[in-house]
């Protein structure tokens, strides 16, 4: 069963902390943090329109810039969605460069920054200098320590505010559920596979009813077709659907009981966590003063939220050429209950 989502560290584990993820069926990515990210093509960033943000740490955000340079001259909207004060750190970049020259650049950047109490959202617009930003709240409807910040018909992206001295975003990315076209029983029906059946999942995801029906055009090797079909039929005969994935990108927090808690709870039963792990056991008295944590604590938690992966990043550079050791207390402390897992130090594009 191929995956809908393609999940990677940017940079090796002792660089700047994020996660590109590529949306397979959709031509589209999701990128968390906005650290130094030369390692992705231009392409790629032009495919991530929806950018997650933990905190404005310089590690976390220099990457702005870069995105924005490649974005600028394209007809596209790009959104942020971060912790409180995201909109102030985009509108302190923009306002770094002159921009009397780009009246008529498409660009717009949406920024939504996550208050207690509410949502606010900043518009800035290239075609205006990207100043005054359009800026308008609304109430957040939900109380619970993780929300969404993003619903969409296929997945929904959720966050929990850690404690790093500041709010630091984590973030789950959850597939509603997976669909499988069976291509085997696709042939035996005398139908090909091909773009139709994006729009066949895209119905499923959508929610229509079995007795839906739509056109859609069969390329077949020497003519093509158009064909009406009802999607119950669809359903039963190619279609299987299972559990979708989920994957989770927690960095830069203390560990204490209230922020183990919200991790635990966000990534459990996760397939991929990336969980940062920048200090050594030995050291959990400099990670604590720090804020950010060790390879075990992080081990500890993948084990007691039953995630499938553990990818540990985010190494200090005081343990320059010992990242097989920071990797191997994770994986010791993750497999003390749990045998047959699987613990990456990266998984760099």
């Amino acid at each position: 069963m191929v995956p809908s989502f393609s999940s990677y560290l940017v940079n090796d584990p002792f660089g700047d902390p994020g996660v590109y993820i590529d949306i397979k069926w959709a031509r589209r990515a999701l990128l968390f943090d906005l650290g130094e990210n030369d390692t992705l093509s231009p392409a790629r960033l032009l495919r991530a329109n929806d950018l997650f943000i933990s905190h404005t740490h310089m590690d976390h955000f220099i990457g702005f810039d870069r995105v924005l340079r490649i974005a600028l001259g394209r007809g596209k909207t790009l959104k942020l969605y971060g912790p409180p004060g995201l909109i102030d750190n985009v509108a302190g970049k923009l306002r770094g460069y002159t921009w009397n020259l780009i009246d008529g650049y498409p660009l717009i950047i949406e920024t939504h920054e996550f208050l207690p109490s509410e949502i606010r959202t900043a518009v800035f617009r290239a075609s205006r200098g990207f100043n005054p930003p359009e800026v308008f709240s609304c109430p957040r409807v939900e109380s619970a320590p993780i929300f969404p910040v993003l619903k969409d018909a296929v997945f929904t992206v959720t966050a929990t505010a850690l404690n790093h001295r500041i709010p630091s975003f984590a973030y789950a990315l959850e597939e509603q559920f997976h669909i499988n076209i069976n291509k085997e029983r696709l042939h035996a029906a005398g139908l090909p596979v091909g773009s139709w059946l994006k729009d066949l999942k895209q119905h499923i995801w959508h929610g229509k009813p079995d007795d839906f029906t739509f056109t859609a055009t069969l390329y077949f090797e020497h003519r093509q077709e158009q064909r009406t079909f009802r999607l119950g039929d669809l359903k039963r005969d190619c279609v299987t659907i299972t559990r979708g994935q989920k994957i989770v990108y927690v960095v830069d927090v203390r560990y204490d009981d209230d922020n183990e808690a919200k991790i635990v709870e966000l990534a459990r039963g996760a397939d991929v966590f990336y969980c940062e792990s920048p200090y050594l056991d030995r050291d959990a008295d400099k990670g604590r003063e720090r804020y950010h944590l060790t390879a075990r604590q992080a081990g500890i938690m993948a084990r007691k939220a039953g995630v499938r992966n553990l990818v540990v990043f985010h190494f200090s550079p005081r343990y320059t050429g010992q990242g097989d050791r920071i990797a191997r207390e994770a994986r010791e402390a993750f497999e003390e209950m749990i045998p047959h897992v699987e613990v990456r130090q990266s998984a760099s594009i």
